[in-house]
């Protein structure tokens, strides 16, 4: 069953006198291939939101729905931002680390300073503002599941330019997640230039 996120976590923390509320998600957590992308998004809550009432994490979305929900939610948050960390720095760090540092680009880029974070699943390191992790925030928290579809969207588009670039691994169509396709193709072609080589499936093709 589908669950639509609600604003109670936001509107709460409003009534204690927080406003720039951002929720922080991110997107390529267990790919094998390509960037780990992470997505800030403020609302004002103040105004009805209802044209995103269909807005819920973006697993649970086809591809035209995080579409049309992606440019709707440009045009009505407050303040959106967008941060990455490539295949490069993956290896160097490590995943966790890396979804973290492309959290904070992404609370970085946001236009406005938000004065709270609501973060999906985990406590984010390194950053100043008070903040609450919320397990399957994605799911319960509105603009999380909203930050969820920016990020999901911003890295789908990226890993469909690499497509064009390492063509015959059917990055356009899986994004670098470990379908069976993929698989054999890895066994067939041996991994690529954005490939994760710090994992243990890529680690086992031919190099």
């Amino acid at each position: 069953m589908v669950i639509f996120p609600k604003c109670n976590f936001e509107k709460s923390l409003q009534k204690e006198g927080f406003n720039l509320i951002a929720g922080v998600d991110e997107a390529g957590r267990g790919a094998w291939a390509g960037p780990v992308y992470a997505s800030a998004v403020i609302f004002d809550f103040k105004y009805s939101l209802r044209q995103l009432r269909k807005v819920r994490d973006s697993k649970f979305l086809s591809k035209e729905q995080r579409e049309k929900l992606f440019t709707l939610i440009h045009k009505h948050a407050v303040a959106i931002g967008i941060g990455s960390v490539d295949h490069k720095e993956i290896d160097r760090i490590g995943i966790h680390p890396a979804t973290q540092k492309a959290m904070r680009i992404a609370i970085e880029n946001l236009k406005i300073t938000p004065d709270y974070l609501l973060v999906d699943a985990f406590k984010l390191k390194e950053v100043s503002f008070p903040q609450k992790h919320v397990i399957k925030g994605d799911q319960r928290v509105f603009s999380i599941a909203a930050a969820s579809i920016i990020a999901k969207v911003s890295r789908d588009r990226e890993m469909e330019k690499l497509d064009k670039c390492y063509p015959g691994y059917g990055f356009k169509q899986h994004k670098g997640y470990g379908v069976k396709f993929h698989q054999r193709k890895l066994k067939e072609l041996g991994p690529c230039e954005i490939h994760r080589r710090s994992y243990k499936p890529i680690k086992k093709c031919k190099m």
